[in-house]
């Protein structure tokens, strides 16, 4: 569990570091940049494409682990928008609050003590 939490810091630095350099030089046309290469049907945006896949199923997993209530659906459009520099701290989070048992982190309490 150590490994995977150090991993989460280290990712997020990294992106934080990475992100703040792009915005100083290009600015924060995020969204025109990710969907228009989209549009533009080139190798960009197939990858764009695949990460989105990622991110709406990053959301529905915060969804579902939260039993889609009201909260639920907010955490879950974090991590839709928020990509990986939401969903590291939830996991970080996440992780020393089910005392590093891999179930409960991935099922959530009440799952992981159903099953």
């Amino acid at each position: 569990m150590q490994g995977f939490r150090i991993h989460l810091i280290v990712i997020w630095v990294v992106l934080a570091v990475y992100t703040a350099i792009v915005i100083m030089n290009h600015g924060m046309g995020l969204f025109a940049v990710f969907f228009g290469d989209m549009l533009k049907m080139e190798w960009p945006g197939q990858f764009n494409l695949d990460f989105f896949g990622f991110l709406t199923l990053s959301a529905l997993w915060l969804t579902w682990r939260h039993h889609f209530t009201p909260g639920a659906f907010v955490l879950g459009l974090c991590g839709l928008f928020g990509g990986i520099g939401f969903l590291a701290p939830y996991l970080l989070w996440a992780s020393y609050d089910a005392d590093g048992d891999i179930k409960t982190l991935f099922l959530g309490k009440q799952r992981a003590a159903a099953s």
